[in-house]
């Protein structure tokens, strides 16, 4: 197996965690609708909100935020500076991303390290809320570190991608599974 179709079988695994990923927890949404539709129907209908429904939403959607950094960068929808970027080559517009890259790994990489001491921390006291419903929150604690490491895998493909682009050879890449505006990487 020569070293490109290498590259090419790593950055497409990559490429398929994070749209599996991303797909999976477009499911969540649906949750949080039905949740937040059902607190509302019981605090304004019955008068009986519940004590559980806004911190289970809350602690959902922390950890469908988190999760999904790897597949929308994916897609190409971070956020971007374009007004110097969008007017670049393709071979240029990869130069900058290889240099950029630098601070997208440190900070990765310290999210990784201190969500990782974070979680641990949180595991190990089996840490629950201070509220009235007192959940436990080292589950979603523990996603910080798994989102850190989806997201450094995506950027390991895209660095890949860059540099290959830069020697004059595109890697093949399947197209991003969601319909989202953005450039496939």
């Amino acid at each position: 197996m020569s070293l490109i179709s290498t590259l090419t079988v790593i950055t497409k695994s990559i490429d398929k965690i994070n749209d599996k990923m991303g797909e999976y927890l477009s499911f969540l949404l649906f949750g949080f609708f039905i949740l937040l539709l059902l607190e509302v129907f019981l605090r304004y209908v019955f008068n009986s909100p519940t004590v559980w429904a806004n911190e289970l939403s809350q602690m959902l959607f922390g950890a469908y935020a988190i999760l999904t950094g790897g597949h929308i960068m994916r897609i190409g929808g971070h956020v971007n500076v374009d007004i110097v970027y969008s007017r670049l080559s393709t071979k240029k517009k990869a130069v900058l991303d290889i240099i950029t890259s630098v601070l997208f790994f440190l900070f990765s990489g310290m999210l990784l390290v201190l969500g990782s001491e974070m979680a641990w921390d949180s595991l190990s006291r089996l840490e629950h809320s201070e509220s009235a419903w007192n959940p436990p929150i080292y589950p979603i604690r523990l996603m910080i570190p798994l989102a850190a490491i989806l997201l450094i895998l995506q950027g390991i493909a895209k660095l890949i991608r860059d540099i290959t682009l830069l020697f004059g050879i595109e890697l093949e890449a399947d197209s991003p599974t969601s319909t989202a505006e953005g450039e496939s990487l």
